[in-house]
């Protein structure tokens, strides 16, 4: 990494500290469930406005985008990190500090990431570096579970091919994903005559015809081109124990980095629950969210991307880099074919849980990380 890219990130790290902790107290406090992340996106837009953003806008999808030298002849890099965490709540979230730790719902994925976002977007937002390309600073919505990487959709409906390199500020460092995890999520529901358990027996039960749907659905042969998974992650139904099942749905889904093995899955997937339609239930589908693996992206691209991020992120993080595939807003820009990169820029544990914590003393370096990368589509 250059010298001159090196000396700036240290000195603006140094200067921006405690700032930056301030910064993970006020929006680690601000709920933000997938779908109705509007409180942090009006905070995030607020504050690169403070900071001297002239072009920061909340689109259709609530991302925030702050366009930086983004003229329309010009070619486009993304910056991004989502704003949405998986807890539902919708009142402050609780949040507090110990023995080096912060802890809160949601602070390392993607809290943490999206403080280094931001303080690295003020560097460039300051300094006014001249740049090599358009740069899109992305506070994006809707990455977590049903979210279905709908904000990240919308930015390459909006920018398309003029986006030659993504960045995604996820998860823990040190870890660089290059590798996207596609899914596709359903709902399956039965539906039943039902009746009284003696006096109607005989009678179909939804439960019955789902329970043997899922037992159809893990015998389906695994494809094994790529690592593939299935899941069936919820079943309900049913009223009491004295009646036949009327109603009854199960949440399933596989994944695979391969988009063949994916296509094989769903061509499995119709052929086993289409020969449960005979049974006594009426079967409905509903295709909760898609996210697609790995399209045709040019393998010396991805790769140039990769090596320039794994050695960023070496010059700031001792150890073995994480490079497992993931299932990451990245997704979408890999599946179209532009290179991109998910890097994380804290430490911590826990995700997901309400016990989740970061590491205070890994953000400078986190945001060195981020700086530093940006920094490389600059003059500096």
């Amino acid at each position: 990494m250059h010298q001159q890219i090196k000396a700036a990130v240290a000195a603006y790290g140094e200067q921006v500290q405690a700032e930056a902790l301030d910064l993970l107290r006020t929006l680690g406090r601000i709920p933000a469930p997938s779908h109705q992340e509007d409180r942090r996106a009006a905070f995030c837009r607020d504050w690169l406005l403070e900071q001297g953003a002239e072009d920061v806008v909340i689109d259709a999808a609530k991302n925030v985008v702050c366009r930086i030298d983004c003229q329309e002849d010009r070619d486009l890099v993304v910056f991004a990190a989502h704003t949405d965490i998986v807890f539902p709540d919708t009142d402050p979230l609780p949040l507090r500090e110990e023995d080096g730790r912060m802890y809160a719902p949601g602070i390392g994925d993607d809290t943490a990431n999206l403080v280094n976002l931001l303080m690295a977007g003020k560097y460039l937002l300051q300094n006014k570096p001249r740049t090599s390309c358009g740069i899109l600073l992305v506070c994006n919505a809707c990455e977590e579970g049903l979210g279905n990487l709908k904000g990240t959709k919308e930015l390459f409906r909006t920018y398309g091919s003029r986006i030659k390199a993504f960045y995604s500020f996820d998860s823990k460092m040190p870890g660089c994903c290059c590798t996207a995890v596609g899914s596709h999520r359903y709902r399956i529901t039965c539906q039943t005559a039902g009746g009284h358990s003696y006096g109607a027996a005989g009678n179909p039960s939804a439960i019955e015809i789902l329970c043997r749907l899922v037992g159809s659905l893990y015998d389906i042969p695994l494809p094994m081109e790529a690592k593939t998974t299935r899941n069936v992650g919820r079943i309900e139904g049913g009223t009491t124990v004295n009646s036949i099942a009327q109603t009854c749905s199960i949440l399933y889904e596989y994944r695979s980095a391969s988009q063949t093995c994916l296509e094989s899955m769903e061509e499995r997937f119709w052929q086993t629950v289409d020969g449960f339609r005979d049974m006594g239930g009426e079967l409905t589908v509903e295709l909760l969210g898609v996210r697609p693996g790995n399209g045709p992206v040019d393998p010396a691209a991805l790769e140039a991307l990769t090596r320039q991020s794994l050695e960023v992120i070496g010059s700031f993080c001792d150890g073995e880099i994480d490079t497992s595939p993931g299932s990451t807003d990245s997704n979408i820009p890999l599946s179209l074919g532009i290179p991109a990169n998910t890097i994380g820029t804290v430490r911590g544990g826990l995700a997901h849980t309400r016990e989740e914590w970061i590491d205070c003393a890994s953000l400078p370096a986190g945001l060195g990380i981020a700086l530093s990368l940006m920094l490389l589509y600059t003059e500096l």
